[in-house]
């Protein structure tokens, strides 16, 4: 049995409870459509707009409910990972890249952006990695030029989620040419003349959530559509970066006690010598060392949480949840698959796609590498800085 989480109250479980059958109605369903299709439906963020999901923390006149509790946001990725599915990233459009545009934006901005991500008729994605340059964003080589009424935007960005149905794109590109965090954030709308889509890209998993290229030739971006100051960026990115960690390791220890209960499900039916193979002293084992694995991973996760919301969780501190969460993911995942044997491999089963699907995990929003440097240098072991 899993060790009990004291971090939500009556409120919260109600909320849990409508968000499950939510993702067990609408989203789940759909799944394997979707991975067949490549793509989640658009219908899907209308649908949890009309709920109130996307954006809760948004003040009312933008369509949100001021709802500032990361605990139901945590609630959402848990119960989307459960029953709905992986590759609908509500999170990355209301946590990741909103965020972006409600604090430093003016109120022009906010308005005319805000309200219909809110309910869900615009889809958001935000735009760094570039094929040269992943997690380390000081070598973005992505230009923004100040041409006095207008910026000018020329270069490329790959592996972005949400890149192919995206309406708004908040890309971060260099305007300081000889400073290497000299970087600005600009607002890019689908149809803006000199923005391209390239391919949808394939990938080993995660086969519904429509990643891309994006290319900028010579592309006018007026100076309304800046967010902040335009050069400063990477301070901008690294600030925003700790709650998109926070998400992914929410939702990488959700992952791995998923895979957990499904594994402890299979090996009390499957059988081998003649007993079920969760009765061999090897099976015990595993699951036993998983089990308090995932509860003290989690209990550091549900600890983070509660810091962000008292707005006390450091950079430092998401990149330690990120690394733990999603490294523990890939242990469960893979230990999961070994004890599943030959069903593992096969897709028809659940734990195939978890594990394809996870994989990503310890490479996005930051490798596992790029973790272990914050965390290096915020002991005092180094001096460049990282996002």
């Amino acid at each position: 049995m899993a060790l009990p989480r004291t971090i939500f109250d009556s409120d919260h479980e109600l909320f849990r409870d409508s968000a499950r059958k939510f993702f067990q109605h609408e989203i789940g369903p759909n799944a394997r459509r979707w991975r067949e299709q490549g793509y989640c439906d658009r219908d899907a963020y209308r649908k949890a707009g009309k709920q109130g999901y996307l954006l809760m923390w948004a003040d009312e006149e933008l369509g949100g409910l001021e709802l500032h509790d990361l605990r139901y946001e945590q609630i959402l990725i848990e119960e989307n990972a459960r029953f709905g599915d992986s590759s609908l990233y509500l999170n990355l459009h209301s946590m990741v890249v909103a965020p972006y545009i409600n604090q430093l934006g003016s109120a022009e901005q906010r308005k005319k952006y805000l309200i219909p991500a809110a309910t869900g008729e615009s889809i958001l994605a935000i735009a760094m990695t570039e094929p040269g340059a992943g997690s380390d964003l000081a070598g973005m080589r992505t230009r923004a030029e100040d041409n006095g009424d207008h910026w000018l935007l020329n270069g490329s960005k790959t592996y972005i989620s949400n890149g192919i149905q995206s309406d708004v794109v908040v890309v971060a590109a260099r305007t300081v040419p000889d400073q290497p965090y000299g970087i600005g954030l600009f607002i890019i709308e689908a149809g803006m003349q000199g923005f391209e889509r390239g391919r949808k890209l394939k990938k080993m998993g995660l086969h519904a959530q429509d990643t891309s290229e994006l290319f900028f030739d010579q592309l006018k971006v007026p100076k309304e559509n800046v967010l902040g100051d335009p050069t400063k960026g990477f301070s901008y990115l690294t600030d925003f970066l700790g709650l998109e960690r926070l998400q992914i390791a929410i939702a990488a220890i959700a992952e791995a006690q998923i895979a957990f209960d499904l594994t402890l499900e299979f090996v009390q039916q499957r059988t081998a010598f003649g007993r079920p193979i969760g009765t061999l002293q090897n099976t015990r084992f595993q699951l036993a060392e998983m089990r308090s694995q995932i509860d003290a991973v989690q209990c550091f996760i549900d600890q983070c949480v509660m810091l962000g919301n008292d707005a006390k969780l450091t950079a430092d501190v998401a990149a330690e949840a990120k690394l733990v969460a999603t490294e523990l993911q890939g242990v469960v995942l893979d230990k999961c698959v070994q004890l599943h044997g030959g069903a593992g491999f096969m897709e028809e089963y659940q734990i195939s796609r978890m594990y394809t699907d996870g994989r990503v995990s310890r490479i996005f929003g930051g490798t596992s590498e790029i973790m272990k440097e914050i965390i290096g240098r915020s002991l005092g072991l180094g001096e460049r800085k990282l996002a």
